[in-house]
Parts: C-alpha cells; structure tokens; sequence
C-alpha cells in the first residue's frame, strides 16, 4: 500500500496523525504550506520562540482561518510534548543542541520524531535511533531533504548491485569550488584542518555517547 493509500484509510477512519512542530522558521513553513492539502494530516501544536511569528507563517503559506483558530501555539515545547495532543514531533529549529533536547524529550514521552534540523543529527543521530529504537518509536530524517534523499539514492544504488564508494550532499555550486581538494576544502567553511579534526574526535562514539547522558531532559 502506497503512503496516500494509508492516508487516505486514516481519514476515512477519521485517525489523522497528529503532529507537533518545533521551529515554524523556512523549513517549518515549506511543510505548513503542505498540511491544508494533505490528508489525514493535523498539526495540532505549533511550538516556536515567537508564537505570533508561527501564527504569521501559517498565514503567509495559505492557511484558512478556522484552521490557525484550530491550532495551539506556544512557545513551550515541553509543555508540548507532556500534552497528549500529537503523535510526532516535527523538530525544525535548526539548532543542535536545542534539537538533540527535543528529541530525546520526545522518545521519553513515547513519541515518534521527524529530525529536520540536520545539525543536530549529523551530531548525535545514531545515538537518538537507537534510543527510539529502545524505546518503540521511530527516529527519522525529512524525507524530501538532503539527508534522506542520499540514503535512498545509496539504497537504490545498493539493491541494483552497485558498490557504493562516496555518497555525500550537494553545496553551492561557486566556481572557487570546482578545484577543491580534502587539504582546502575546510577553508570554504571557515575551519582550520586542525579545527575540523577536533571536531570529528570530539563527535566520535564514546564522547557523543557521555554528552548525550549529561544533558538535561527538559525542554
């Protein structure tokens, strides 16, 4: 069954999924635009700094009236995820830290848990999929984005019997790029190689794995 069919089963079953988003900034608006024509579909809580900010974005991108009227903004994400009102945490705020927080307060209140800030998983992803995996829920990255459309473009590759060598993410295409090599390409990012590789050590497993623990579970 295809991912409409299931949407329109839940609809007809009068079951939508009810989602809660974290962040209504450029990626946070794009999936706003998309919710008043999608079926089965419901954001019930829109959870952002500046609720009236939220309130405007969903306006701008084509929201009805009776639908803002029927949404909850707050700017407490915690209070959020303790309500009982969604099923998924859309977390878009672009902030690793903030967003390694709101997922690991998600999995803890049985919830499912879109990862839309790629800072934040390029940092602890694997440490968050296999906490929800633990714990029964679902850690997944926006399909649509960057990250997820490589994983299917490396899964494609793989099942046809292709060996994958490299696989990575686009970036701007500036002509001071095109003869880029690994000694310079640090330099387009404003990093030092030294900086670069303080980076990758202080993200291996067993530090990323002791930060995660030290970090508070509260929104």
């Amino acid at each position: 069954m295809y991912l409409y069919d299931h949407l329109l089963q839940r609809a007809a079953e009068n079951k939508p999924v009810r989602v809660g988003l974290i962040g209504a900034g450029k990626f946070g608006s794009m999936f706003l635009s998309q919710v008043p024509t999608t079926p089965a579909l419901s954001v019930s809580v829109i959870a952002d700094l500046y609720p009236d900010r939220a309130r405007a974005a969903c306006e701008a991108v084509g929201w009805p009236e009776s639908l803002i009227a029927a949404t909850n903004f707050t700017d407490d994400a915690g209070a959020m995820m303790t309500s009982g009102a969604v099923d998924v945490v859309v977390e878009a705020t672009g902030t690793p830290v903030t967003g390694i927080r709101h997922a690991r307060q998600a999995i803890q209140n049985g919830l499912h848990i879109v990862m839309v800030n790629v800072e934040a998983d390029v940092l602890a992803g694997a440490a968050l999929a296999a906490e929800a995996r633990q714990a029964g829920v679902v850690y997944s990255m926006a399909y649509g984005d960057q990250p997820a459309l490589t994983i299917e473009m490396i899964d494609w590759a793989r099942a046809t019997g292709f060996e994958v060598v490299a696989a990575g993410k686009g970036t701007k295409y500036l002509p001071s790029y095109h003869s880029s090599t690994p000694d310079t390409v640090w330099d387009h990012y404003g990093l030092t190689a030294a900086e670069a590789h303080a980076c990758l050590l202080y993200t291996s497993p067993s530090p990323r794995d002791a930060t995660l623990s030290r970090m508070p579970s509260s929104a």
